[in-house]
């Protein structure tokens, strides 16, 4: 376990309800907690893109838990392609078991999750949600293709709808770090992704068909929804898609205007940036209501 200004950062390793390993890193803040969070990663971002947001949170006095989904990451199988790993084993499975490590490593305190894009659209699909007393999600949306803006939503398209499913015919794989769009996907994780978005409301695509069983029609929380005006994948459209999927949480909505926070840009990853930390207490201010 390292110290880092008096708190403490410890990797540790969690057993999915699968049976895979996943990495995960611990931050335990140098008093008892004032409560704890779990961070759910976007598609394909390892956890140490979330090393300096988490950080700041243990010093605020919250424990804090990262995790690598499997095939991302320290959660890599031998082989991305030969990785069984779906965005909807991702929530039923992965974020499952993440919530479970935060609470046993802090017993008997609130647990907040704080959602990054897929980190925020997957968690209907957690069987220990009910957990949760809050949610705070930032560029979390639908990413539904035809509310984009034009010039991206081309972009878009070839992604999802020209490289996703060629890479998957020529690789096994999406070999997504080609476009700088994180790590290397699983077939199946990517497969969903473009379905998902060429669809509406997200999951909900895949209600009745690869999901099953899932209880966005019945949880009940506060979810605050974070959006910037630069993003062009969680737009407002796009966001408000997402909300009406949580019909019985009650949601509240902030929009970013970089200049307003002295910031060049935001987008859809740097409200994460160290250079954004300026935007990382409004976190804190909505944790502490509850």
């Amino acid at each position: 376990m390292n110290a880092i200004d008096s708190i403490s950062q410890k990797d540790v390793s969690i057993l999915s309800p699968l049976g895979h390993s996943l990495a995960a890193t611990l931050y335990v803040p140098a008093q008892s907690p004032l409560g704890a969070i779990l961070i759910g990663p976007a598609t394909g971002i390892g956890r140490e893109f979330y090393q300096h947001f988490a950080t700041f949170l243990a010093h605020a006095g919250y424990g804090v838990l990262t995790f690598d989904n499997y095939g991302i990451g320290g959660s890599k199988a031998s082989s991305v392609r030969h990785c069984d790993a779906s965005l909807v084993t991702w929530g039923q499975g992965d974020l499952t078991a993440a919530l479970y490590c935060l609470k046993e490593a802090f017993p008997d305190c609130g647990y907040h999750l704080v959602g990054h894009s897929a980190g925020g659209q997957l968690i209907g699909l957690m069987e220990n949600n009910q957990l949760l007393t809050s949610v705070f999600n930032v560029a979390c949306s639908s990413g539904q293709l035809s509310n984009m803006r034009l010039g991206y939503r081309l972009k878009a398209h070839y992604f999802m709808n020209a490289f996703i499913p060629l890479n998957n015919w020529l690789f096994g794989q999406t070999n997504s770090d080609w476009v700088g769009m994180g790590e290397k996907l699983p077939r199946l994780v990517a497969s969903q992704w473009r379905r998902w978005c060429n669809g509406q409301g997200y999951v909900e695509t895949g209600f009745g068909q690869e999901i099953g069983r899932h209880n966005y029609d019945t949880l009940s929380l506060p979810i605050h929804w974070v959006n910037a005006i630069d993003d062009d994948i969680a737009n407002e459209k796009n966001v408000d898609d997402m909300i009406r999927v949580f019909p019985q949480c009650q949601h509240s909505k902030t929009i970013l205007t970089p200049k307003d926070h002295q910031l060049n840009d935001i987008g859809h990853m740097r409200f994460f940036s160290r250079r954004s930390n300026a935007l990382w207490p409004m976190v804190i201010q909505w944790i502490n209501q509850y």
